[in-house]
C-alpha cells in the first residue's frame, strides 16, 4: 500500500476519533480495518499507531494551529479540515520522515478530495503559516 493510501485511512481513523469515546477507539479501528482490502499487517500497523500518535498530541496540535489562524479556530472549523490540518501538523513537527512540503501537498489533496470546495485553499493557507 502507497504512502498516500495509508495516510487516507489514517485522516479516516483521526475522523472517527471525534465522534468515539476513547474506550471504543480500539474496537472502532478493528471494525474499520476488516473494511480494509489488500492491507498487509505492516499497512494495518503503520496506519494504527500513526493515527494513535497524532490522537495522543490533539491538544497540542489544536494549539498549534490556532496560534496561526485568525477567525478560523479549531472549534469553528469543519470536522474534515480540522482532521487534515492536524494529520498534517503531526507530520510536519513530529514524522521526520515525512518533509514538510509532502505534508502540505498530501493534505491539500485530501481536502481537494473530502472537503468543500474552499476546503484546499483553506488548508494550504493555515500549514503554510505553521511551515514559516
Amino acid at each position: 500500500m502507497k504512502r498516500t493510501e495509508q495516510r487516507e485511512h489514517i485522516f479516516k481513523l483521526i475522523f472517527g476519533a471525534d465522534f468515539n469515546e476513547e474506550a471504543e477507539q480500539g474496537t472502532q479501528a478493528e471494525l474499520y480495518f476488516e473494511q480494509i482490502e489488500g492491507a498487509t499487517e505492516k499497512d494495518m500497523q503503520y496506519i494504527s499507531e500513526k493515527a494513535q500518535k497524532v490522537v495522543e498530541k490533539i491538544d497540542e496540535i489544536d494549539a498549534m494551529i490556532n496560534e496561526h489562524t485568525t477567525g478560523w479556530k479549531t472549534g469553528r472549523m469543519n470536522k474534515v479540515d480540522l482532521t487534515i490540518l492536524r494529520l498534517a501538523v503531526y507530520e510536519m513537527k513530529w514524522d521526520e520522515d515525512v518533509p514538510t512540503g509532502v505534508a502540505i501537498n498530501e493534505a491539500v489533496n485530501l481536502a481537494k478530495k473530502y472537503s468543500s470546495e474552499d476546503g484546499a485553499s483553506f488548508v494550504n493557507g493555515v500549514l503554510a503559516k505553521l511551515a514559516d
